[in-house]
This record gives structure tokens, sequence and C-alpha cells, in this order.
């Protein structure tokens, strides 16, 4: 808890108590000191051997090493930056700032004096640990460079680039002194054997290459993995040397004959790196699957998975004395691991990948949560508890989406169906076949007879939900198709593409009726006004337009945002549209005067928003968002206010009415989340799998946050 307790001290009470493992005693003995938390999220069992985690880059962190002593550790992250940090504390000690795109590594010198950085920027980067000041540029590569690292007696530095070269370095001078070339592919790392004597590379050619330093000249070919190789590094003693792969498969080689030593598999996704303990027992993996895993090197058995990261894992490391693993993840946190516990975080129901989406039911009693895990998972929104999982997809779940009745679920896949479930029962309703390619959403239409799925396939594809089979094809879009919505009255379905066009339908027919252009860039979402003789869409080109939905003809364009924008609602009587973009504000627009009358900044970037009956708030998908004025038909005038309160989930937190209300620690932030304003309860998928229930009681809450 130490970068929060930095932070915000007095979330140690909150925050703390509330994440805290079930078993602890602080836990028991204080967590009723929260009252305004009247569902909190379900938590560990046991502490896990995770001991901190890192945080202050502002993107993937790529890799994360120990100095020498291990009293820092270095991070390279794709802000562009390396940082230091204190591993005792986990204090930030130090931004390393130069690099002009992506940095890929960073290693310390063998006297922990030097910080040698990799960069995308075709450039490697020597710094000075004690001040943060660049001490020389080593350019020379034509591309990208991968991966640099010192020789054991720091005399050298060792670089692997695209360009599909290693090329070494004096770093007393900064010259180029060799060009290792042979590679077919780009070269990803590159690392000396523990007596300086052999570098060996890593490529997107399959093999492991091994170089004599003084001559330059190739001296080994390992060969075996049948995809790339990220990483190679030899044993302590250099007898062996480790690689890892995009085969899902991590392999030691004896160094002396080339042979393959053994092979070690477990990881369900592609290997980034891997790395022996100073004591060569051990071998740490990281993989995308966002775990890291130990190897014994004796047997080749896995003997410890640490799991917590909520995007993939880049890289992983040993301490020196071998006590801790540093991993570097693209949920943008470094990660110490205690070695010697292995305990797992005993996290109880929860979908075991991404959580891709999560949605109430109209009346609010059940969520609906979409996982990259091939699942739908049904909860009870009262108690938080899982009542079902709709298995039955081969592939990632984009979404899911709850009939108006809310007696079935429509699920869309990768595997290019869209299936229908009974929330009941969690059996499957029917299975949704044509598709050729992947299904980006799916909708129900008002009266829940058919539901319309857009595709990748270029196609939207009308179902009727009673018997399941296919009532139409709608064709004509030359580019993916994101989103289709149903009007009103059902007659007729708006669907919107890549090829920067928004088409209208006859759902009786199936035929195209109207061709709406005039979007730049391609369309994200289209939206019909209550009436259904409007249509709203929005666009990358950072315009909402309106159209005449009985001729095609473009009615308006509304102007004014700085990014993409991502979705639009009209107000309940049709004279106003709210629309929200990337740029973090939400524009409400007059529809008859086409003109901005409310800009409202927002914490995050919303994508799910619907007026309230009487027009004075938008419930959004990260809380509710009161509108200082709105258009009835006397013209404008203030709205009388309800006592509805506005909770919103950031990256970091929830807020009410935009005060800070509760951190959330790294393993519990979300990938998607909704709010259920009439309950005050929260729904947070997280990059891990869980999906976390949070209620609040704002009777109890403290009167500051009112």
């Amino acid at each position: 808890m130490r970068s929060i307790i930095e932070m915000a001290p007095l979330q140690v009470y909150y925050s703390g108590l509330l994440f805290t493992p079930r078993s602890s005693l602080i836990r028991k003995g204080y967590l009723k000191n929260i009252p305004w938390v009247t569902m909190g999220p379900k938590v560990a069992d046991v502490w896990s051997s995770l001991i901190q985690t890192l945080e202050g880059h502002t993107n993937a962190v790529r890799l994360a090493v120990f100095s020498p002593d291990g009293k820092l550790v270095a991070s390279a992250s794709w802000d562009n930056t390396v940082r230091l940090w204190d591993a005792s504390t986990g204090k930030q000690c130090g931004v390393l700032e130069g690099h002009t795109h992506w940095v890929i590594s960073a290693v310390f010198s063998p006297d922990g004096k030097l910080v040698v950085s990799a960069s995308i920027d075709n450039t490697v980067r020597l710094w000075d640990t004690s001040t943060g000041t660049q001490y020389g540029v080593l350019a020379g590569h034509t591309s990208d460079v991968k991966s640099a690292v010192f020789s054991p007696d720091g005399k050298l530095v060792a670089s692997a680039s695209r360009d599909k070269t290693v090329r070494l370095w004096d770093t007393s001078t900064g010259k180029q002194c060799g060009v290792l070339e042979g590679h077919s592919d780009l070269v990803n790392s590159a690392v000396f054997s523990p007596d300086g004597k052999i570098v060996a590379s890593t490529s997107e050619d399959n093999s492991v290459r091994l170089w004599d330093t003084s001559t330059g000249k190739q001296c080994g070919v390992l060969e075996g993995h049948t995809h790339w190789v990220t990483s190679a590094v030899f044993s302590p003693d250099g007898k062996l040397v480790v690689s890892a792969s995009f085969d899902n498969t991590v392999r030691l080689w004896d160094t002396s004959t080339g042979t393959q030593y053994g092979v070690l598999g477990g990881h369900t996704d592609f290997v980034n790196s891997a790395v022996f303990s100073p004591d060569g027992k051990l071998v740490a993996s990281a993989s995308h699957d966002k775990t890291v895993r130990l190897w014994d090197t004796s047997t080749g058995k896995q003997c410890g998975v640490l799991e917590g990261h909520s995007g993939l894992v880049i890289s992983a490391v040993f301490s020196p004395d071998g006590k801790i693993v540093a991993s570097a993840s693209w949920d943008k946190t470094v990660r110490l691991w205690d070695t010697s516990t292995g305990k797992h975080c005993g996290f109880l129901e929860g979908h075991t990948k991404d959580v891709q989406s999560a949605v109430f039911s109209a009346d609010g009693k059940l969520v609906a949560s979409a996982s990259r895990d091939n699942t739908v998972r049904l909860w009870d929104a009262s108690t938080g508890k899982q009542c079902g999982v709709l298995e039955g997809h081969t592939d990632w779940v984009n979404s899911a989406v709850f009939s108006p009745d809310g007696k079935l679920v429509a699920s869309v896949c990768n595997d290019k169906t869209v299936r229908l479930w009974d929330t009941s029962t969690g059996n499957q309703y029917g299975v949704l076949e044509g598709h050729t390619s992947d299904v980006s959403s799916a909708v129900f239409s008002p009266d829940g007879k058919l539901v319309a799925s857009a595709s990748w396939d270029n196609t939207v594809r009308l179902w009727d939900t009673s018997t399941g089979e296919e009532c139409g094809v709608l064709e004509g879009h030359i580019g993916l198709v994101f989103s289709a919505v149903v009007s009103p009255d059902g007659k007729l379905v708006a669907s919107a593409s890549y090829d920067k066009t928004v088409r209208l339908w006859d759902t009786s027919t199936g035929k195209q009726c109207g061709v709406l252009e005039g979007h730049t860039d391609w369309v994200n979402s289209a939206v019909f006004s209550p009436d259904g003789k409007l249509v709203a869409s929005v666009c990358k080109d950072k315009t909402v337009r309106l159209w005449d939905a009985s001729t095609g003809n473009q009615y308006g364009v509304l102007e004014g945002h700085t990014s993409d924008v991502n979705s639009a609602v009209f107000s309940p009587d049709g004279k106003l549209v709210a629309s929200a973009s990337w740029d973090n504000t939400v524009r409400l627009w007059d529809t008859t005067k086409k003109t901005t009358i409310e800009i409202i900044e927002t914490h995050a970037n919303i994508k799910i928003m619907k007026f309230s009956n009487d027009g004075a708030h938008l419930h959004t998908s990260h809380g509710v968002l009161q509108l200082k004025s709105s258009l009835h038909s006397g013209g404008n005038r203030e709205l009388p206010r309800t006592l509805t309160h506005s909770l919103y989930v950031t990256d970091q937190w929830i807020t009410c009415n935009t005060k800070k209300l509760l951190w959330l620690p790294a393993d519990y932030r979300r990938s998607c989340s909704a709010v259920n304003d009439t309950a005050n309860l929260i729904v947070i998928g997280s990059g891990c799998g869980r999906v976390i229930f949070i209620s609040i009681d704002f009777t109890a809450l403290p009167a500051a946050y009112l």
C-alpha cells in the first residue's frame, strides 16, 4: 500500500482495509469503520507472494532489472523513459529522459554506476545512475534497438536490433567495435556469457545464435523453437542457455554441444523472456498469459505461478540474492514477488482472462460480463454472487446484451457466432451462425423479436429470437461494420462502418434504403431519435452528424470535440443530443439550432449514455452527470435537480460527485465498468478476470462527498 499512503494517506483506512485479505487481523478489527460500503469487493483469503507494485510509468513497462547490489530497480517503458526505484521501499528515485521513442530495455553496468538503455529511436544510451544524467549516445543501428547489455567487465555493450544485427560498443569511447551479422530476421536480444567470450542472440528467424566476441564469428546455432525467439540468457556457470519463444515454451540448451536439454511447457500464450536465478537452480519466465512462472532447472518442473498482473508480462528478473522476482507488464506496473512463499491469491469465482464488457439488465437485478476466457457470466447484482456461467463460445466473447424483458442474453464472439442464453437457467437457447468473420456487436429490437448483429465480414444479419433462424443478410458496406441499431418502431436498422458511412436497412425486406455519406473517417456508431425521424452518427473525424432517416439527407454537423467521438444519445423529446469523446468531455447539442449548449468535463472516456426520463441527467457507464440546462417546449430553462449522486470509475479511483472516494489497487482496476445509479452499485471488470461489486450507502457517506 506504499504508493497510496504516499499519495493519499487516509486511504489506508478505506482502500487499505477493503482490499486486505480476509484473514488479516487488521481487516477483522477495523472494517466495521467503513459503514458507507454496503457491499465490498471479494478479496483473497491470504496475502499472496506480491510484495510491492511500483507505479509511475504512463505506458507499458517493457523490462525491469535489479542493480548488482539489489538496492535499485531500473524499468524501461513505452513512455520513453527509464525509471529508477528503491527496491526496499518502492519509492521512485530517478527518471532518465532523453529517448525520443519507446524504451525497450535497460540494464545496469556490473559496478552499478551506469545504466544502458535501448530504444526504437534507433539509439543506445548510457546514463549515470547517481545523477540521472545522460552519459553517451551510441548511434549506428539503422532500425529499432530491441535490447542492450553490458559485458561482465563493463567494457563492452552488445545491442540487438531490428536491422538484423548485433553491434558491440566500447563503453569508454562510445565507438562501435563490431557488427555480428548472420540472422535472417530482426534480432530481439543479445547477452554475454559469464566469462564475456560469447554473445548469444535471439531472433524472429526462430533461432538462438552464439558468437565469439573476440572475432565476431558465429560459433553455434541453437534450433528447435517453432516460432520467434524473444530472449536468451546464460546460466551463472555458462554451461546452459535458457531461451523464451512465441511458441509458448521455454527451452534449455547445452552451450558446449548446442543440443536441447529440456522443454519447459506450461504457459498458455507467448513467452516474452526467461532468466536464471543467481544460483542457477530456478528459471523465471514471463508471458502474454499475464503470469510469471518459476521452473526447477534440474527437473524441468513448474514450481510456482506468480499471478496478478492485469496486462501481459514482458520480462522477469531475479534480485542478486534470488529472493525476489521483479516483473514488468503492459499494465504499466513493475511488481516485486517473494520467491520463497509461492502463495496464490486464493480469489473466488471470476473469469480467468480479461473482462471485455459488463452490463446491467433493464431491471438492475442481473449483471452479465463477457470475457476473453470464452464465457459470459451472470451475477446477482444484490449480492455480487455468480449465478451462471454461460459456456459454449470457442473464442473471445466481445460483449453481451440483455433482451428488453431480461429473459435472454445475446453474446457476440470472435468465433463468428451470436449465442442466445436463457437468464433463468443459464442454458444456451440458440446459436446464430452465418457470419464469416468476428462479430463486433449485437442488439435486440425494441420488442425483443429480432437480434441485429454487426460483423467484420462487412455485413449486418437479422435473426428471429424465437427460432434462431437468420431472416436477413444486410450487404452493401465495403468495410468492417462496427455496430447496428434498430429504430424505435423496429422497421429500420442503421449500421456504422469502417467505410465512413452509415447505412439504413428495411428490416422487413432486408433491402438498403439509404447511404448516409459525409464523414471523413470510420464511423463508430449511430443512434435513432425517440421518434425515429433522425439518426445521429459519431465518428473518428471528431464530429457528430445528424441525418433525416426518411430521406438520408444530412441534417447537421456538430463540431467541437477535439478527439474521436465514441457515442451519442438523444434526449427523450429528441431536442437534445449528448455526445461523448476521447477528449474526456460530454457535449450537449441543440438538434434544432445545431449548437453546443453545454460542455461537461469528465474523468474518463465515456462510452455508454442514457438520458433520465426528465432530461435533467445523463446516466453513463461511469455514473450520473447532472445537466445545467435542457430544452423543453418552452425553450431554455433550468431543470429541477434530483438528489441523485454521481459515481464514476476512473483508472485508479471510484469518485463521488467528482471527489476521490476510494482508491483501487492495481489488481482491481477496470478493463470495463458499469454503474447502476438507482442502486448506487458499481461493477468493475478487471484485466485479471475479476468482476468486482461495490455498493455505496449515501446516507452513511461522510458529508464532504455529498
